[in-house]
């Protein structure tokens, strides 16, 4: 059967392979733990809840919303801008919540791609990252984001042999999967290339507030005249314990803004208004939660790491997300990102990511999501020792 077209620009899912193996191993009362999705495993705030709670018994919350979000949230945004960043936003035109900022993101995307546009997309990277701009029709030139390579470097190469000239460029940090992160001076290079080369900057920061070691993430928007070309998504799901509510928004650059606005005027009315309302007392309220939930991936990033080290594979503490990107003991190496997943999998029942499934620069790594507890990361960590021992029995 012929592929409709979208779908056919679209690569094998080479999460799914793993998921699967995953899936038929539970089936057969195999106890798998799980690092694979970065899925919180932790609850939402209760003061975030009590408020969703109060909001949804008032039947004036239960009609359609609007699609740019609700002027309580998009003033609450702004003001956690200007506390967080210091960076000044107008709610009206520089701000758009989005649901979850995935969502955002990709209508985006939609909005301002003509196919056959060329777009700069970071690899290894978050797969929504490039595919956003396949699914909208754009073309995809891959700058290597590795730390044997100089970004900016590969950034001037891929500009300089790309045509179409390339309209969009794509930044994340701290990133996923690599959790690599940048300071502002990065940031202001960032924006001074783009202005020379006419480029719209879209930059996610989902894991802003994940860091660690007295590291502390910058926002691009805090880059004078940044404004100019740079629109910033940010997500609620890893800040405070709140992926399954999907509420992410989009801040800065006005033309953008609006044309995200426009499009999901068309698409979509918004999120359900309690949402929305207990969204804005997450970012007006208290956040020592916030900080409870950087601690708890901090006390989960000492265990895995230091616990990965013992048995034998050297991995480097990142310094923010809920993730750590670990490259495959020598040893292993020549069986790719996939088959050493697998093989993790069927021999120490524990789950990852294929770096494969993140670009071909990944295919040397698995990225461990830190959303089991202490106890369970122990067991794993148990379990992968025990599988490195016995090393030559089961290498591939």
């Amino acid at each position: 059967m012929e592929e409709f077209y979208r779908i056919s620009r679209l690569p094998p899912y080479v999460f799914a392979v793993v998921n699967e193996l995953k899936d038929a191993a539970r089936h057969r009362g195999e106890d798998i733990i799980d690092f694979g999705m970065g899925n919180p495993d932790q609850p939402t705030p209760q003061h975030i809840v009590d408020k969703l709670c109060e909001a949804a018994r008032q039947g004036r919350n239960h009609r359609y919303s609007v699609s740019r979000g609700i002027n309580g949230l998009r003033k609450a945004i702004c003001a956690y801008y200007a506390r967080r960043f210091g960076v000044e936003l107008d709610p009206d035109s520089e701000a758009i919540v989005s649901i979850g900022s995935k969502e955002g993101y990709s209508h985006l995307a939609l909005a301002i791609t003509t196919p056959g546009d060329s777009v700069l997309v970071p690899n290894p990277t978050y797969p929504i990252h490039g595919y956003a701009f396949v699914l909208a029709g754009a073309d995809i030139r891959h700058v290597p984001l590795c730390r044997t390579t100089d970004f900016f470097e590969e950034l001037k190469q891929a500009m300089a042999k790309s045509w179409p000239r390339p309209k969009v460029l794509v930044i994340n940090f701290p990133s996923n999967p690599t959790a690599m992160v940048v300071d502002l001076p990065f940031y202001e290079k960032v924006v001074e290339f783009a202005k020379e080369h006419d480029l719209f900057v879209l930059s996610d920061i989902a894991y802003s507030e994940i860091c660690f070691d007295d590291y502390q993430c910058p926002s691009m928007l805090q880059v004078p005249g940044a404004k100019d070309c740079v629109i910033e998504f940010y997500t609620l799901s890893k800040t405070y314990n709140m992926p399954g509510w999907r509420v992410g928004f989009a801040v800065g650059n006005k033309r953008l803004v609006r044309a995200l606005t426009r499009i999901k005027s068309y698409l979509d009315y918004g999120m359900f208004q309690p949402i929305q309302i207990a969204a804005a007392v997450a970012l007006n309220g208290p956040q020592e939660c916030v900080e409870d939930i950087r601690q708890l991936y901090q006390s989960r990033r000492d265990v895995l790491v230091d616990g990965l080290q013992r048995a034998g594979w050297q991995i480097e503490k990142p310094k923010a997300s809920m993730f750590v990107w670990a490259q495959i003991p020598e040893e292993y190496r020549k069986l790719g990102s996939l088959e050493f997943s697998k093989l993790l999998l069927k021999e120490a029942q524990v789950a990852v990511s294929p770096g494969i499934g993140f670009g071909q620069y990944g295919d040397e790594f698995v990225r461990i999501a830190m959303i089991e507890n202490e106890a369970r990361t122990r067991q794993a960590i148990r379990n992968i020792k025990k599988f490195f021992h016995a090393g030559a029995d089961v290498r591939a």
